[in-house]
């Protein structure tokens, strides 16, 4: 067996009042892909920040090897000169830049004083070719999709002559097709003895991709395993520290009535508000009390756009009508919307979701404010019975209601975007991919609080560019392609392969 390219050896990071990592002990095998599993607030961060030199030297205890000698990072650049690059998922890449320029930002090559802009491209495309990314150079970064985006990123990190390279969440943003690229990418570098920590909630990825596991729960490494020795049953009870038998909460049986359909969306079509292009075209949809109707596509398809539209975010309605209980639904504000009934849990909860430096308290009641207000005047007590009574009942795991938001994991963080809707009383909820970014567990908590209100007789439209996800979870299935309705599947209907041939404008078998 290969000594350890990189080891850490009974780590321990405190904070104020907290212990993020104890006594964490992980090494990686020169040319292996490795992922790092856990909740949020494992410390899977916490390590990955270590490692990267952003927590330095001296300011954890333990020891921390490279090639079996010790390593001191005092910053970032020390962690770089050898050979660790880390990308989050937050890219650090520049929109108005060109992709040449992105790659070598900060190290552009010179001539004199002067970046020699001639072998900047010449590099640069030999670096794309060399990692067999077909994307232009000269592009300007702006107008690429996330998923090219993000190959723009372990570009510029290769660029630095890395070996090994630190993924957090690479996919989080990315739809199906683009997953499989990236997968097959960090593949082939690892037949070129790339070495890879990969970071990642959705298992299915784990399982295609990595050599071994690691998880990580309560700061304390609970167990290291060879992938192809394992299955997700064990890496999730490990995670959790129970067993979750079934991932996806079983529904009451019973029938749906559709003649009794919350909403109906009739032969819709949008234009985009700034450039005034037809965005969605002809679109039909309804779906009923207690239902879950799942809304897929590639990204790009239009699944948020239509979303943001319904609640009255996006776009100009260039036709069709929309009904909510058999009433005409025309283009209202969202504030108008909310009052009439549907809300939306947005798929960027960061930027459209929560005010981050407030208090839970005060995001949850935000949004359903007038509901405790009189003659202009708030009724603080009967707002903190309902906040609290939210608080308890999604489980949120913070202090009280005056701990801030932004101090929260992203699953409980969701958890009180999904309490600030839920505040508002409505009968239709949008979820726009409301499980990304967070863990196995979270997600868990989050499908048992969807067929809580599906049993409530609430209607559901979930968006989420997780197939077995959509699966698990709908009653039916409309795929988006380019805007236009792809196909449409009852839950009996729906594969994988049907529902991906939809979003691809094709027809499955």
């Amino acid at each position: 067996m290969p000594s350890p390219i990189l080891a850490a050896r009974g780590i321990t990071k405190k904070f104020p009042g907290v212990t993020a990592l104890r006594d964490v002990s992980f090494d990686l095998r020169p040319g292996e892909i490795h992922a790092l599993c856990g909740e949020n607030g494992a410390g899977k961060s916490t390590l990955i920040k270590l490692l990267s030199g952003l927590h330095p030297h001296g300011s954890y205890e333990g020891e921390l090897t490279i090639d079996g000698q010790p390593a001191h990072f005092h910053g970032i650049a020390d962690a770089e000169r050898a050979g660790l690059a880390v990308i989050y998922q937050e890219l650090a890449l520049i929109d108005e830049m060109t992709v040449a320029e992105n790659i070598f930002l900060g190290a552009a090559p010179r001539r004199g004083p002067f970046i020699d802009w001639s072998k900047l491209h010449h590099d640069a495309r030999a670096l794309l070719q060399r990692f067999r990314v077909a994307i232009d150079p000269a592009a300007p970064l702006g107008r690429l999709g996330v998923g090219e985006k993000q190959l723009v990123e372990i570009v510029k990190a290769l660029a630095k002559n890395s070996r090994i390279l630190i993924l957090d969440e690479p996919t989080a943003a990315l739809a199906e097709h683009e997953v499989q690229t990236l997968l097959s990418i960090l593949r082939d570098l690892r037949s070129r003895g790339l070495t890879c920590i990969y970071i990642s909630h959705r298992l299915d990825e784990v399982f295609a991709l990595a050599d071994r596991i690691t998880i990580l729960r309560d700061g304390a490494t609970i167990a290291t395993l060879d992938t192809a020795h394992t299955h997700k049953a064990e890496i999730i009870r490990h995670m959790v520290g129970r067993e979750i038998t079934d991932l996806f909460p079983q529904k009451n049986p019973s029938s749906l009535d559709y003649q009794s359909a919350i909403l109906r969306v009739d032969h819709l079509s949008v234009a985009d508000p700034h450039t005034h292009q037809t965005r969605l075209h002809d679109i039909s949809l309804n779906v009923a009390p207690g239902e879950v109707l799942g809304l897929g596509g590639l990204m790009g398809a239009g699944r948020t756009e239509l979303l943001m539209h319904l609640f009255g975010a996006w776009g100009e309605r260039r036709g069709g009508e929309v009904e909510l209980h058999g009433a005409p639904l025309p283009p209202l504000k969202p504030h108008e919307i909310l009052r009439r009934g549907l809300a939306l849990v947005s798929e960027d909860r960061r930027r459209y979701g929560l005010v981050l430096p407030e208090t839970i308290g005060f995001n949850l009641s935000l949004s359903s404010l007038r509901n405790f207000s009189s003659g202009g005047l708030l009724d603080a007590g009967r707002e903190f019975q309902k906040n609290d009574h939210a608080f308890r009942t999604l489980r949120v795991k913070a202090p009280g209601l005056e701990s801030v938001v932004a101090k929260l994991s992203g699953g409980n963080q969701q958890k009180v975007v999904l309490g600030k809707a839920l505040m508002t009383e409505p009968s239709v909820i949008f979820l726009d991919e409301p499980t990304r970014g967070i863990d196995v567990g979270a997600k868990h908590e989050i499908y048992e609080l969807i067929r809580q209100l599906t049993d409530a007789g609430k209607a559901v439209i979930l968006v989420s560019s997780e197939l077995p996800e959509l699966l698990g979870l709908s009653d039916r299935i409309l795929m988006l392609h380019e805007g236009r309705v792809g196909g449409e599947f009852t839950r009996a209907e729906a594969t994988q392969e049907r529902l991906l041939a939809a979003a691809m404008g094709q027809r499955a078998a």
